[in-house]
């Protein structure tokens, strides 16, 4: 290839077996910048737009993934409310059968039960959970004594009233035919009755649970912790702190409940204990 100051000389040379041909193309320079410039600004646009559809394609996947799990996480919470729904259909059909099948009414031998309880197979069963609850409260005794010194250990009645079944097995209140291990302290009480904290602490649970209905679940520290279940109003909120005495709420009968009652626990480390040890009097 020659060149002179205004075109780029190509040579092109062809030979056959008889004879030989050389063939001068003469290409303007100013033209070749251009089809040069030309050419790259294509390719360039061609790998620009390569680029943007795949970023699009990306997009559309993204999306279209984020849709189906917003559809599956739709699904997931409808069938979790149609569970709800159907636990609080049960648990109001058994109350109302507890009460037509012959559970006394409040005014006559003041008897409402319920709150939450695990299913035992057999009686043995039913021995080891109450032996592990035993054996609990036997090794936080020393633990006890601190809370006690410090003000966190319930002291109080969060209501005054019969005691009804406590901790421990018991017969299905709903006329079931098994037993069941009762994790609180049922306290008769007339709807309405102003439920008092037993120790200051702050505010963990304040709304409806299953089994408990509306429930207020009170950290007093240290591993230490009460439970007070089936109210019928609620006066507190989440991470509000509560003084020992102060009213939390009002006796009700909602949730796994025959008739109005509270359904008072004390718990250490998360573990149930007999709550009798921490109303004044009525340890056995």
């Amino acid at each position: 290839m020659t060149r002179d100051d205004t075109f780029y000389a190509f040579f092109v040379a062809r030979t056959s077996r008889s004879r030989a041909r050389i063939r001068r193309i003469y290409v303007n320079k100013r033209w070749m910048k251009i089809y040069t410039l030309g050419i790259c600004a294509v390719i360039c646009g061609l790998l620009y737009g390569f680029y943007g559809l795949t970023q699009q394609a990306r997009h559309l996947r993204i999306a279209h993934e984020n849709q189906r799990l917003r559809e599956e996480n739709e699904k997931q919470r409808q069938e979790l409310q149609n569970l709800n729904n159907r636990i609080d259909a049960v648990e109001g059909t058994s109350r109302k059968l507890a009460e037509i099948s012959g559970v006394p009414e409040q005014n006559e031998a003041s008897r409402g039960q319920g709150g939450p309880a695990r299913p035992v197979d057999n009686i043995a069963q039913l021995e080891a959970l109450e032996l592990k609850t035993a054996k609990l409260e036997r090794d936080l005794r020393m633990y006890e004594g601190f809370l006690r010194q410090h003000g966190m250990t319930p002291s109080i009645w969060p209501v005054m009233g019969k005691l009804e079944s406590g901790v421990g097995g018991r017969r299905n209140p709903f006329g079931g035919r098994g037993y069941e291990y009762h994790e609180g302290q049922d306290i008769d009480a007339a709807w309405g009755t102003p439920v008092q904290v037993a120790a200051t602490g702050r505010v963990t649970v304040a709304g409806w649970q299953r089994g408990y209905g509306n429930v207020v679940y009170v950290d007093h520290g240290s591993g230490l912790s009460t439970r007070y279940g089936h109210l019928s109003e609620i006066d507190v909120t989440v991470g509000q702190t509560v003084t020992r005495g102060q009213t939390i709420g009002l006796v009700g009968s909602t949730g796994r409940s025959t008739g109005p009652h509270l359904h008072y626990e004390v718990r250490i480390n998360n573990q149930p204990v007999d709550p009798r040890r921490y109303l004044p009097g009525a340890e056995q």
